[in-house]
Order: C-alpha cells, then sequence, then structure tokens
C-alpha cells in the first residue's frame, strides 16, 4: 500500500491560492445571483441601492415640489382675482362715486399687482414639471399682459376688459393645471398677505 507523497512547497502555496479564490467567488455569489423563483431581488450593495434610489427619487421630489408649489400659486393668484377683482366689478363697486369705491380700487389694485406677482411664480413652478410645463408654455405672454394692469386700476382708467382679463387668465392657469393633473382650488388670501407678498 503506497502512501501519497507530502506536498512541495509551491504546491501548498497554489493550493491556498485556489482555495482563497474559490472561497471570495463562493461569498460573491448571494450579491450577484439571479432573482429567486418566488420574485424576491437578490441582495445589492449599498452602493448600487443608492445610486438606484437616491437621483430617480429626488427627481421625483422635485416634481412633486413643483407641481405643489405651482398649485399654490395658483390658487393665490386665482383667489386673489376672484375675491378683490372680480366680485367688486360685478358689484360696480370701481365705478365712480359707488359705496366704497376708494378701499376697492387700493384692494384691487393690489390683488391686480399680486395676481401677476403669483401667477408668474406659478408658471416658473411648472418649469419642474415637464406635463405642467407643457401645459403652461402658451400662458406666458398672457401673463405678462397683465404687468400694467394694476397701475391701470389704481388710476382708475381700467376698462371691462381690463377686469375680465385677470379672471380670464387665471381661469386658463387653473385649466392648464387640471390637464396636467394639478387641479388648482381657489385661495383666498388677506389684504395684509397682499401688500406683503406684492412688496416681498
Amino acid at each position: 500500500m503506497s502512501l501519497a507523497r507530502p506536498l512541495s512547497f509551491g504546491a501548498r502555496i497554489r493550493t491556498s491560492v485556489v482555495a482563497v479564490v474559490v472561497a471570495g467567488a463562493l461569498l460573491a455569489l448571494p450579491a450577484c445571483a439571479s432573482p429567486t423563483s418566488s420574485g424576491a431581488s437578490a441582495p445589492v450593495s449599498g452602493a448600487a441601492v443608492a445610486a438606484a434610489t437616491v437621483s430617480p427619487t429626488s427627481s421625483a421630489d422635485r416634481v412633486k415640489l413643483a407641481k405643489t408649489r405651482f398649485v399654490l400659486n395658483a390658487g393665490l393668484a386665482a383667489g386673489a382675482t376672484y375675491q378683490w377683482i372680480y366680485k367688486p366689478f360685478k358689484a360696480g363697486t370701481f365705478k365712480k362715486g359707488a359705496k366704497g369705491r376708494t378701499a376697492a380700487v387700493i384692494k384691487g389694485a393690489l390683488a391686480a399687482a399680486f395676481t401677476y406677482n403669483r401667477a408668474k411664480a406659478a408658471l416658473n413652478d411648472a418649469k419642474g414639471d415637464p406635463t405642467l410645463s407643457k401645459a403652461t408654455t402658451a400662458l406666458s405672454n398672457t401673463v405678462d399682459n397683465l404687468k400694467n394692469l394694476p397701475s391701470k386700476i389704481r388710476n382708475g382708467s381700467a376698462s371691462d376688459a381690463d377686469y375680465n382679463q385677470f379672471t380670464s387668465v387665471t381661469d386658463s392657469i387653473k385649466q392648464a393645471g387640471a390637464s396636467a393633473g394639478a387641479p388648482v382650488t381657489d385661495q383666498v388670501p388677506s389684504a395684509g398677505q397682499l401688500t406683503q407678498m406684492v412688496n416681498s
């Protein structure tokens, strides 16, 4: 009966290296394995998780924030228009000799500047959401047309068409929001908010 000859020093080194490589490969297999038959995903390294989740989540958060800000600013613009421009206009309070005209004109001019300010902000916010951006792009010029109307309301030279233009613009913004999945609800600001926002 013959005995196996002992391995040479070089052979022992090669055997050790092969053992280490095989052990390393066996340890790496779970991270590289394909999904199991139950549908569960294989473990993923921390770096891969960060790369896979942080960027899309951050992008989604930015879009969500843009939509939220759009809804808020568009709602404030529409609320200011309805409360301080549309209602007094329909009631005839802006007309010369009307009771409460002075206060209505002051608030109406502030509301007009506020509406322009918030409508511009809403369109800027919409740029952060691809769907909203596409829906609101055509409204830029119509919002810009509101810029000179606050002074016309203040000096009493605003026409019926000028007053109606505010409602038309805010309605268009609301419709664009609704078509892009961002429905807008009127948010009526206080007189103090009108002044604060216009001056900010």
